[in-house]
């Protein structure tokens, strides 16, 4: 599932006053990847259902996050500045922290077909 479907399935649960149950169902999983985590700007409820994620599963089980903007640019991800620095407290205590400097594997896969469509004659 996506980031931005969890994210909506947790807040409908929050409107129907079951969070803490959905979030105890995502408790058979050991490991939770929100992917692309920083690639767009979310809103208070939006944040707000991502921290209970975080500080629900902060050193019982596991989350890996990948996101294109170090910790000092997630300001402009979640909206409320304390709860930024309440998450990524709770993330990156005990954690492992891998920073890629490298192109996405997406793009370096993508260049060798671009070049060889421009590279191919067209009729």
């Amino acid at each position: 599932m996506r980031t931005s479907e969890l994210v909506q399935r947790l807040q409908a649960a929050r409107r129907d006053l079951r969070l803490p149950a959905e979030l105890a169902k995502l408790d058979r999983f050991d490991l939770i990847v929100l992917d692309d985590f920083s690639y767009a700007r979310r809103d208070q409820a939006e944040t707000s259902v991502l921290f209970e994620l975080i500080a629900e599963r902060y050193e019982r089980k596991s989350i890996a996050i990948t996101a294109n903007a170090p910790f000092s640019a997630w300001d402009e991800v979640f909206p409320d500045k304390a709860m930024t620095v309440a998450a990524v407290d709770r993330l990156v205590h005990h954690s492992t922290i891998l920073e890629m400097n490298v192109d996405s594997y997406r793009r370096r896969a993508a260049l060798p077909a671009r070049r060889q469509r421009s590279a191919t004659p067209t009729q």
